[in-house]
């Protein structure tokens, strides 16, 4: 079966104005390869219509993007967006267990800031975040991924927030539309912002997985700068799990509650985060859990200590056991007696209230 990406209607600022919480750069650049792109050229209308300064680079390079110290480089290349073509590299994919089979990608960076951020350390140079204009190649790349026997699953979240710049390119609704028509691919994607409208009538045919993570809210209002708030994250994911007439119906979708964290009354914050959860969704949906306790790498702390020099996120390495994965490489995690707490109590009360729920993974 062949598919090709179909392009979401463009905005205007005067449809943006009544979306919920959305992101837009100071600064836009465009590479000449991204130009060259016919999909580059549909986001570059996107941001002319939405009014946004356009700036056009003479060459495929980003510049302009460090500061005197490393917390100015932070904040200058978070205001920008860069447009650019993904490099061979992207077009070989990696498996990302217990995730998804693959992972692929539509953009790298992220508008959010949230203090524990697992980007930290993971990609090279300023955060700034940039989108691939070659999005139609990187699609049909997927399809030789595909097993012809069984369902694959592909993850596009692990390097951006695909709905938190959705809005300037039409990215994420390419991506559900593609899917939609794949007879063995399913597409999984999560978020911190709640602009779900365009996205609730696409053809998606089942064959994309929404979710979204969400925390306690002494650790979302305070360590999650710049998202959507988590009641108003629940209520997007609502709306994606309500049966719909238009479209491919109601989404699948699913729960990432992450970074889980052993804060002060911490069974007493997540409890009310369930509660919460509960009465969002309150009818039968198909529903899928992912739980991910808190943990940080050397690199990570180091990369986050400059990016926030002021934070309260606990990264006492004295309190955390040592995790070595299968290269060497170490983060610190909760220890055994503490992980089982959570473990148990999140297992417990989510068999509690979502029995028909599936609870992928514990981490």
């Amino acid at each position: 079966m062949t598919s090709t990406a179909i392009a979401a209607p463009i905005l205007t600022a005067e449809s943006s104005a009544s979306q919920p919480q959305l992101w837009l750069p100071e600064r836009v650049m465009f590479t000449p390869a991204a130009l060259a792109e016919p999909w580059g050229q549909q986001i570059y209308a996107r941001l002319e219509g939405l009014g946004l300064p356009l700036e056009e680079l003479p060459r495929n390079r980003l510049t302009g993007l460090r500061g005197e110290t490393e917390r100015e480089t932070y904040t200058v290349a978070k205001r920008t967006l860069a447009v650019v073509t993904a490099p061979p590299s992207q077009f070989k994919l990696s498996p990302i267990p217990p995730s998804a089979d693959w992972q692929f990608h539509l953009a790298e960076g992220c508008p959010a800031h949230c203090q524990y951020c697992y980007l930290a350390g993971s990609l090279l140079g300023p955060p700034v975040i940039r989108v691939y204009a070659n999005l139609p190649q990187i699609l049909a790349n997927l399809n030789q991924y595909e097993a012809p026997d069984r369902a694959t699953s592909f993850e596009v979240s692990c390097y951006t927030d695909p709905l938190g710049i959705e809005h300037l390119t039409g990215g994420l609704a390419a991506c559900i539309q593609h899917f939609g028509m794949r007879e063995q691919g399913y597409l999984r994607w999560v978020s911190k912002f709640d602009a779900v409208e365009p996205l609730l009538d696409l053809p998606h045919n089942g064959h994309t997985r929404c979710r979204v993570s969400v925390n306690a809210l002494p650790i979302a209002t305070r360590f999650e700068g710049g998202t959507a708030s988590v009641p108003a994250r629940l209520q997007a994911l609502r709306r994606l799990a309500l049966p719909r007439a238009a479209g491919g119906g109601a989404y699948p979708v699913g729960l990432v509650i992450a970074p889980i964290m052993a804060i002060a009354d911490w069974e007493a914050h997540y409890t009310q985060l369930l509660d919460h959860i509960s009465e969002a969704l309150d009818f039968e949906c198909d529903l899928t859990v992912e739980l991910i306790s808190h943990r940080f790498t050397p690199g990570s702390k180091a990369v986050l200590n400059t990016w926030y020099p002021h934070s309260k996120l606990e990264m006492d390495e004295a309190s955390r056991t040592v995790k070595r994965n299968k290269f060497g490489g170490l983060k610190y995690v909760y220890g055994a007696n503490v992980m089982q707490q959570l473990r148990q109590f999140f297992e417990r009360e989510i068999s509690r209230r979502f029995p028909k729920a599936q609870l992928l993974y514990w981490t």
